[in-house]
């Protein structure tokens, strides 16, 4: 959900000498703090800031920097949180879930843009992706209003009668419609991949050829590193310690969103309740997938698909990557302790040795 999250120290968000290396780790939440202009080596700039609860880096050739450039990055991200954020009152989204009716409701253009994606996403994973889910998100205390209490069952069964991709109506000229009055949506595992997107095009009309945007852990290469090479990509290891690795990509004008139960949950009588839901049952995961990385062109369908192959689960994970020839990586849990890492055939090109 984009909202505020706790920032933590600068030593709690980089691994010493990934920079220089042009090797940047993704992860769930782990930024660094904001900062306008951060210089690592002499050929590159780093500009960094907040945005959607969680941090933002863009780094571009020195060659090619603008110094209105971080000014730009920072205005387009605002207008999309003024649009996409349940933490903003005015914003479309909580306009659109504090309505109670099921008239057509105006939204935005790039709003609509987002719901159509998201929509095809959930008819595609049957139903893992869908983002009618919030009043069951809120339940778990995933929501805005935090809690580390699963619900009851009486009220869980209530808000699943709320839930389902199929009753959000989408209609031209850009407007929704609910069935269900009280019907809320939420965009969190969407829009931070829109959003570097967005920030790709605006680094593309105004002519960078090599840069790397991260959102949140949401990332999109193009061109080259600095040293003149693809960008590398570090996929963390699951339940470890920060900064270990399972896996290095390397990314030729690629986005990669990666999915995973490991850092925002909560303990309930000796159960882990991840805040990745079913929203077909209305059930925390507990299958043994750990994190899943989905490589793609749109950062906003890695995004979206990364989230719907996690609540599958890795068998069907698999087999809906290879049915929609998606580039994944997963990372599953052994009854040892231990993990498996799996590729889809497409992802294995990406592997770096």
């Amino acid at each position: 959900m984009l909202g505020p999250k706790p920032l933590r120290p600068l030593h709690h968000y980089i691994l010493p000498g990934i920079f220089v290396l042009s090797l940047f780790v993704l992860l769930i939440v782990r930024r660094a703090p904001p900062v306008q202009n951060i210089e690592k080596d002499p050929h590159s700039i780093l500009l960094q800031g907040e945005t959607m609860g969680t941090f933002w880096s863009v780094k571009v050739s020195k060659v090619q920097s603008n110094p209105t450039l971080y000014q730009e990055i920072t205005n387009r991200l605002e207008e999309i949180n003024q649009s996409m954020s349940t933490y903003i009152p005015n914003s479309e989204i909580s306009r659109f879930n504090q309505s109670r009716n099921t008239d057509p409701f105006p939204i935005s253009p790039s709003f609509f843009e987002v719901l159509k994606t998201a929509q095809e996403i959930s008819q595609k994973s049957s139903g893992a992706f869908d983002i009618t889910i919030k009043p069951i998100v809120e339940l778990y205390g995933f929501g805005t209003q935090k809690k580390s209490t699963p619900p009851p069952q009486e009220e869980l069964e209530h808000a699943r009668a709320l839930v389902g991709y199929q009753k959000l109506i989408l209609t031209h000229p850009n407007h929704i419609q609910k069935t269900i009055l009280k019907q809320e949506i939420d965009l969190s595992a969407i829009a931070k991949g829109y959003a570097v997107d967005k920030i790709a095009e605006l680094l593309h009309n105004k002519g960078y050829q090599d840069y790397m945007i991260d959102i949140g852990g949401e990332v999109r290469t193009a061109g080259n590193n600095p040293k003149g090479n693809l960008w590398k990509i570090a996929i963390e290891q699951p339940d470890a310690e920060r900064g270990s690795y399972s896996a290095i990509l390397t990314l030729d004008n690629l986005a990669i969103a990666t999915s995973g139960d490991y850092r925002n949950y909560y303990e309930a009588n000796g159960v882990r309740i991840s805040h990745t839901i079913d929203p077909r049952t209305g059930s925390s995961i507990t299958h043994t997938l750990a994190s899943v990385s989905v490589a793609h062109k749109s950062t906003m369908m890695a995004d979206a698909w990364a989230t719907a192959l996690n609540v599958l689960g890795p068998q069907e994970a698999l087999s809906y990557a290879q049915k929609y020839n998606l580039q994944v990586m997963l990372i599953i849990r052994n009854p040892n302790g231990d993990y498996d890492v799996k590729y889809s055939p497409l992802m294995k090109p990406l592997i770096y040795h």
